[in-house]
C-alpha cells in the first residue's frame, strides 16, 4: 500500500500543521468523540472509522475548493497527533472562520494558541484575508479566552441552525 504524501502547511517551534489523510481516521474518530468536542463543537455524526474517513474527505474537498480547511496539528519531534486547527468557509457565515480542537489530554499546553497564531498568519499572508471570524458556544470559556489572546473581539450573538443555540461571534 502506498503511503500518502503528507502535505505540511506550516511548522512552528513545537508543531507541524499538515493536511488530513485517510490514515488519520482512528485519531479523528477519537477526537470527534471526546466529551469536549461533543459538548462544545456539535458535530456528533462520526461514530465509526467510515464516518471518520468521510469527515476527512469532506475536509480534503475544502483544501481543493479554498486552499484551506482543518489541518492536523502534530508535535514536530515525534509526529504525535494533538488536534485540529485551520480555516473554514461555511455557507452560513459571510467570512472565513478559524477552528480548533484538541484532545483533552493535549489541552492547556499552549498548542491551541501556537497553532492558531500560525493559522492566522497564513490567513493574512497566504490567503489575503482581511477579516477572520470565530464562532464559539456560550459555555466554551477556554476557547473564547484563546481567541481574545489572538486579538479577536466579541461582536455579537448569532443563531446557529445546526444546533438551535446562539453562538458568540468573534472577529479579528
Amino acid at each position: 500500500m502506498d503511503t500518502p504524501t503528507l502535505t505540511c502547511i506550516v511548522e512552528t517551534e513545537r508543531l507541524r500543521l499538515r493536511e488530513l489523510q485517510p490514515p488519520d481516521a482512528p485519531f479523528i474518530l477519537q477526537l470527534l468523540n471526546e466529551p469536549s468536542w461533543i459538548r462544545f463543537i456539535g458535530n456528533k455524526t462520526v461514530h465509526d472509522l467510515d464516518g471518520a474517513v468521510a469527515y476527512i474527505e469532506r475536509t480534503r474537498k475544502s483544501y481543493e475548493a479554498h486552499g484551506f480547511g482543518l489541518w492536523m496539528v502534530e508535535r514536530r519531534d515525534d509526529a504525535t497527533p494533538l488536534g485540529l486547527c485551520g480555516l473554514l468557509k461555511r455557507e452560513t457565515l459571510e467570512d472565513v472562520d478559524i477552528g480548533f480542537a484538541f484532545r483533552e489530554s493535549c489541552q492547556r499546553h499552549g498548542y491551541g494558541l501556537e497553532s492558531s497564531r500560525a493559522v492566522m498568519e497564513l490567513a493574512r499572508s497566504r490567503f489575503g484575508l482581511k477579516r477572520v471570524v470565530a464562532i464559539v458556544s456560550q459555555e466554551n470559556v477556554p476557547s473564547a479566552a484563546l481567541l481574545e489572546k489572538l486579538g479577536f473581539t466579541f461582536e455579537r450573538m448569532i443563531p446557529w441552525a445546526a444546533t438551535g443555540e446562539e453562538l458568540k461571534l468573534f472577529a479579528a
